[in-house]
C-alpha cells in the first residue's frame, strides 16, 4: 500500500534526502463532466496520507454542508476550491496538487470536464507527462472524452490511463469494462494514442486507487496508484540536440555577459560549439553560471546561464543551438490551433505570437480545415469558433526558429494574444515549415524607398483616413490630392470603393471579409510607400486591430492615422448614397454603425472634425500638419 514514509517520524533528515532523489510525476486528470476527477484527485491525497489534520476536519464539516455525497466524505472538495464549483459540483478552473509516496513525487492538474472550460484543460495538459481520463462506466466513450483525447494527443502525451469510474454503478460489470476499453482503443488508434492502460475504478469507494479490494477480482492488472508509482519518466528531451531559447540578456557590469534561460533539449558542456538562430552567429561556451556557482555541464530542464567566448549580438527570443544539428528558421507554418475565446478567429487578422521566449505578429492566412473530435473529418472552414481544432497557414513577420512539436515542445508551441485586450486567444502547435518559406527569399535592391522619395523631393508616407460612411473620407482624400498635385508632389489615392472594383471585388462585407479587405490595401500602401509616393487611403477600416496591423507595416512617421470623425447621426442625416436607410430597412447586412460595430481611433496623429471643419478646411490643415513633418518641403 502507498503510504507517506515511517522516516517522517523516525529521522526527518534521511526522509528529506530520499526525498529530493525521487522522480517527478506530472499527469492530468481529464474527461466529460461529472466523471469524478476530482473524487479521485481528492481519493489519492486522502490514501497517500498528504492530508492534514485541520484539512481533513474542513472536509468532514464541508461534506456535511455542500457535499454531494449524503454526509460522507465528498473528496472532490479536497480539490473543487471555488465557490461556484462548490455550488454547482463541477470542475472550472485548473486545480493544481502535489502528493507523494515512497517511490515517487507527484504533481497532478485537475481539468474541467465543460466544453466552455476546454481552454482550461490545455493549460494543465500543456506540461503533463501522462494523461489520466476519466470515463463514466454507466455513459461510455462520450464527446467530451474525445475532445480531450485528441488535444492530449495534440499536445503530445503520449502515455494514457483510461480510468473507468464509477464501477460500483454498474455491478462491476466485466463486460461493461472490456466494451469501453474496445470502443476507447478504437478512437484512440486513429490519434496515434497506444499507450493505454485500462483500470476499473470506484473512486468513491477507493476500487484499484491504491489497493485492489474484493469487487473485481477479475482484473489482474495494476491499481492506478501502482501505474502512477512506476510508469517510466521520459528523459526524450535530454536526448535531443542542445536547444536554450534566450529569457534575458544578464550585464550586471562591463565585466559580464551572459544568456540566461532554460535548456529546452539535449546538453551543453563548456566548450561546445554553439550557433544563435535566427542570425546563424556561432561561438563556444566559456562559463555555465548558476546561482551555486558554476557547472561543467547542463542538461534539458536546467536554468543556467551561458556566456560565450567572443562577442557576438544575443537577444532576448534567440536560441542558443548546437552548431552542427541547428533547428530551422522559418517565417511560415502549417499549424493546428485550438481556439479558446469567445469572439472567432478571423483569416487575415493579425494577432501577437509567443513562441518559445520570443513575441512575433501573426496573420491566419488561411483556415485549411477544422477537425470533428467525433469522427476526426476534416471540415472546410473559413475561421474558428471556441473550442473549435483547425490546422492553418500561420504567416510571421519575421522568420523565428523552431522544431515541429513533435520533436521540441518548447520551440514548436506557441500562443496567440488578442493585440487589443492583451488576452490569450488560441494555443497551437507547429507542424512544418511551409515550403514557400523555405524557397522565397528577400531580394536586396540598390534602389530604395529614401532613394525614390528624394527623387519626388519628399518623403513617403501614407494618410489613413478612417471614419464612418458618409463622414467625408473620400472628399477630404480627394481635396487633399488636389492640392498635393498642385505644388508637384507625388501622390496615389486608394479609395474604399474604387478598390472595391478590382482588387477586392471578390469581398463581402463580413467581419472576415473586412479583415482581408484592409491586409490587401495596406500591402499595397506599402508598396506604394516603397516607391516613394504619399499615400492617401480612405475606408471605413472600423477595426482598431486592422488598422494596427496596417501601421506595423510601416517605418516610424511613415503612418499617419486621420480620423475624420463625425457623429452616426450626422453621417446618417447627411446619408449621400442611401446606404444608412438600406440599412435600416435591413436590405443592407452588416452595415457599420447601424449592426457592425465601428471602433474610433483611441490616438489619431490628426483628427478632423467635420461638424465644425468643412471639406477644404480639413484638406487644408492636414496640408499644413505634412508640411509641419516635413513630409512635403515648404514652397
Amino acid at each position: 500500500m502507498a503510504h507517506q514514509s515511517e522516516l517522517i517520524a523516525s529521522d526527518i533528515g534521511a526522509y528529506l534526502k530520499a526525498h529530493e532523489h525521487k522522480s517527478l510525476l506530472r499527469f492530468i486528470t481529464c474527461g466529460s463532466v461529472d466523471d469524478g476527477k476530482s473524487t479521485l484527485i481528492g481519493r489519492l491525497l486522502y490514501e497517500s496520507k498528504m492530508i492534514f489534520d485541520d484539512q481533513l476536519a474542513a472536509l468532514e464539516a464541508d461534506s456535511k454542508k455542500v457535499g454531494t455525497r449524503g454526509g460522507e466524505l465528498d473528496f472532490a472538495l479536497l480539490v473543487d476550491g471555488l465557490a461556484a464549483e462548490r455550488e454547482q459540483g463541477i470542475t472550472i478552473d485548473v486545480a493544481y496538487r502535489f502528493f507523494s509516496t515512497d517511490k515517487r513525487k507527484f504533481i497532478v492538474a485537475d481539468t474541467p470536464g465543460h466544453e466552455q472550460y476546454t481552454r482550461n484543460m490545455i493549460t494543465g495538459a500543456s506540461t503533463a507527462d501522462l494523461a489520466v481520463i476519466l470515463i463514466d462506466a454507466r455513459k461510455g466513450v462520450l464527446t467530451q472524452s474525445r475532445r480531450h483525447s485528441f488535444l492530449v494527443s495534440l499536445v503530445g502525451i503520449r502515455r494514457i490511463v483510461l480510468a473507468v469510474n464509477k464501477m460500483d454503478l454498474v455491478s462491476y460489470s466485466r463486460d461493461a469494462f472490456e466494451a469501453i476499453v474496445a470502443d476507447y482503443r478504437k478512437f484512440a488508434q486513429r490519434i496515434g494514442l497506444t499507450d493505454i492502460t485500462a483500470i476499473p475504478l470506484s473512486a468513491v469507494y477507493g476500487d484499484n486507487i491504491i489497493e485492489h479490494g474484493a469487487n473485481m477480482p477479475w482484473y489482474r492488472g495494476p491499481t492506478l496508484m501502482q501505474h502512477l508509482e512506476n510508469v517510466p519518466v521520459g528523459d526524450e528531451v535530454a536526448t535531443q540536440p542542445f536547444r536554450l531559447p534566450v529569457q534575458w540578456v544578464n550585464r550586471p557590469n562591463q565585466d559580464f555577459r551572459g544568456f540566461a534561460g532554460q535548456v529546452a533539449g539535449g546538453t551543453v558542456k563548456k566548450g561546445d560549439r554553439i550557433r544563435v538562430l535566427p542570425s546563424g552567429r556561432e561561438s563556444t561556451v566559456a562559463r555555465i553560471v548558476t546561482a551555486d556557482g558554476d557547472l561543467e555541464r547542463a542538461v534539458a530542464g536546467q536554468s543556467v546561464t551561458l556566456t560565450l567566448a567572443s562577442e557576438i549580438d544575443v537577444s532576448r527570443g534567440d536560441v542558443l543551438a548546437a552548431s552542427d544539428a541547428p533547428p530551422q528558421v522559418a517565417s511560415q507554418f502549417e499549424a493546428t490551433i485550438v481556439w479558446m475565446h469567445d469572439e472567432p478567429m478571423l483569416q487575415g487578422r493579425a494577432y501577437l505570437m509567443k513562441a518559445g521566449t520570443r513575441t512575433v505578429t501573426a496573420t491566419i492566412t488561411p483556415v485549411k480545415h477544422k477537425i470533428n473530435v467525433n469522427t476526426l473529418e476534416q471540415l472546410p472552414a473559413e475561421r474558428l469558433e471556441l473550442n473549435d481544432i483547425g490546422v492553418c497557414e500561420v504567416e510571421l513577420d519575421r522568420p523565428i526558429p523552431f522544431e515541429s512539436y513533435a520533436d521540441n515542445h518548447t520551440l514548436g508551441g506557441f500562443i496567440l494574444i488578442d493585440r487589443l485586450s492583451n488576452s490569450t486567444v488560441g494555443a497551437g502547435v507547429i507542424n512544418f515549415a511551409l515550403r514557400r518559406s523555405q524557397n522565397v527569399h528577400w531580394q536586396a535592391l540598390d534602389v530604395d524607398k529614401q532613394v525614390r522619395a528624394r527623387q519626388k523631393g519628399q518623403r513617403a508616407c501614407v494618410l489613413w483616413l478612417t471614419g464612418l460612411s458618409g463622414a467625408g473620407k473620400s472628399t477630404i482624400a480627394n481635396r487633399i490630392e488636389k492640392l498635393l498635385t498642385a505644388q508637384g508632389r507625388h501622390t496615389y489615392l486608394l479609395d474604399g470603393d474604387n478598390v472595391r472594383h478590382g482588387l477586392n471585388k471578390d469581398l463581402g462585407f463580413t467581419a472576415q471579409d473586412r479583415v482581408e479587405n484592409i491586409r490587401r490595401v495596406a500591402e499595397v500602401s506599402k508598396l506604394m510607400v516603397d516607391a516613394g509616393l504619399i499615400v492617401l487611403v480612405s475606408f471605413i477600416s472600423p477595426f482598431r486591430s486592422e488598422r494596427r496591423m496596417a501601421r506595423a507595416l510601416f517605418g516610424a512617421g511613415e503612418f499617419l492615422e486621420v480620423f475624420v470623425d463625425t457623429p452616426l447621426a450626422e453621417a446618417e442625416r447627411r446619408d449621400v448614397k442611401g446606404l444608412y436607410k438600406k440599412a435600416r430597412r435591413g436590405e443592407l447586412k452588416n452595415f457599420t454603425g447601424i449592426d457592425s460595430p465601428y471602433e474610433a481611433p483611441e490616438s489619431p496623429e490628426i483628427r478632423i472634425d467635420t461638424t465644425s471643419m468643412s471639406a477644404d478646411q480639413a484638406a487644408e490643415h492636414i496640408v499644413h500638419q505634412l508640411l509641419d513633418l516635413k513630409i512635403i518641403p515648404s514652397l
